[in-house]
């Protein structure tokens, strides 16, 4: 194992998911380590990465070649870059079902685009997002809660290769002018970018196409667009609302919230852990980080969705609700290191609100007063855990 490898909590997925798949991939963010766990998870994978233009064009101009170069397990990297591989690797793991591939991609659309057509049950599919709390807990443990939340949770920037003055704005740019440009093909990419940073203003609120539109200056269709472009690209996170008729949640408006908390700092100027402390959307930044924490559980352990927010006609409104296996996780989020047991007001009537068992119910905060005594647990987000 590498020297600055950061165990990643989805390694036991993979090993178990590899005994099952001829086929497995990986895809997320960029630079969230989905060729870092690949390779350390299975070293005696041959890696061609097709980022290379020569083994790019050795790729799509003889697949077949390309792809029986070994009969070892084969680990393409920036797949999405070939899906004509896709087809090909078909025909190779039906023929031979002790081949194995191991696929790795940045980009959702075009990589779950192939994937479907030509590898449908015979694929692993995971996410891999940004760290989460428990895997980076032992290098972030002298980090206030401003250093937490305004440096993010980049494996680059949690293993110190990296800072995060440095690597958003390069982050950014490469995303804009690689991932947008493909896939939206935008002449003018400040308008995109004025977008981002608009939404990035909305974190933790519900999205409204129309409202953004008016501020960007183009129509409600192409923020549509653009917001399923940041969505497949994972730069942002739409979390549905919770109702236990499933056609009424598909309809209604989710809320928005960033991938990683330090991107948003980025896109909101925050320029410092101590500018940060005294914004406006430092409550909203920390709710966006506990969110995530909740879709990293799920995603980690190959689970899809499964993680919403309550809102009622009445204005009641609940945070965090996560469902697992027909019971609700219910939780609200604090930036506050005081104590005010209005925090609980909202938990204590939920029951009365949903049908669904709700068992287990938390506030989030960022005090040291922790107490697991009755009904509500109180926790600081160092000790979250779902």
């Amino acid at each position: 194992m590498s020297k600055n490898y950061i165990t990643r909590d989805m390694e036991s997925l993979l090993r178990e998911a590899s005994q099952y798949f001829s086929v497995i991939c990986v895809t997320g963010p960029r630079q969230s380590g989905k060729s870092t766990i690949l390779k350390e998870m299975f070293p005696q994978a041959v890696v061609h990465s097709l980022k290379d233009v020569n083994v790019r064009e050795f790729a799509l101009n003889d697949p077949i070649a390309f792809l029986n170069q070994t009969q070892q397990m084969m680990f393409i990297d920036e797949a999405q870059k070939a899906p004509q591989l896709f087809e090909y690797i078909q025909g190779i793991v039906d023929n031979d079902p002790n081949r194995k591939f191991l696929l790795s991609g940045s980009s959702n659309f075009e990589l779950m685009s192939g994937l479907s057509e030509s590898l449908a049950g015979r694929a692993g599919v995971f996410e891999l997002m940004p760290m989460s709390l428990g895997e980076t807990r032992e290098k972030s443990s002298a980090k206030t809660l401003d250093d937490f939340l305004y440096e993010g949770l980049f494996p680059a920037i949690c293993a110190k290769k990296n800072m995060a003055r440095l690597f958003y704005p390069s982050y950014v740019k490469t995303y804009l002018e690689k991932d947008v440009r493909d896939l939206l093909k935008i002449k003018d990419i400040m308008l995109f970018l004025k977008f981002m940073k608009l939404c990035a203003t909305r974190v933790g609120s519900v999205f409204n196409a129309s409202e953004l539109a008016n501020e960007v200056g183009v129509d409600s269709k192409t923020i549509t667009s653009w917001l399923s472009v940041l969505t497949a690209s994972y730069v942002v996170y739409l979390l549905p609302p919770y109702y236990e008729n499933i056609s009424k949640r598909l309809v209604k408006s989710p809320k928005l919230y960033f991938c990683d908390p330090g991107l948003a700092c980025y896109l909101l100027d925050i320029e410092s852990p101590r500018q940060l402390a005294r914004d406006k959307m430092r409550g909203n930044i920390f709710e966006n980080f506990v969110v995530m924490e909740a879709v990293k559980h799920r995603m980690n352990n190959g689970k899809e969705g499964g993680v919403f927010f309550y809102r009622d006609s009445n204005g009641n409104e609940v945070d965090i609700l996560v469902k697992e296996e027909g019971e609700i996780t219910a939780i609200e989020v604090k930036s506050s290191m005081t104590y005010n047991k209005e925090f609980e007001a909202v938990l204590k009537k939920l029951p009365g609100w949903i049908k669904t068992p709700v068992s287990r119910k938390a506030v989030v905060y960022s005090g040291d007063f922790e107490n697991n005594v009755g009904d509500i647990e109180l926790i600081n987000y160092k000790h979250l855990h779902f």
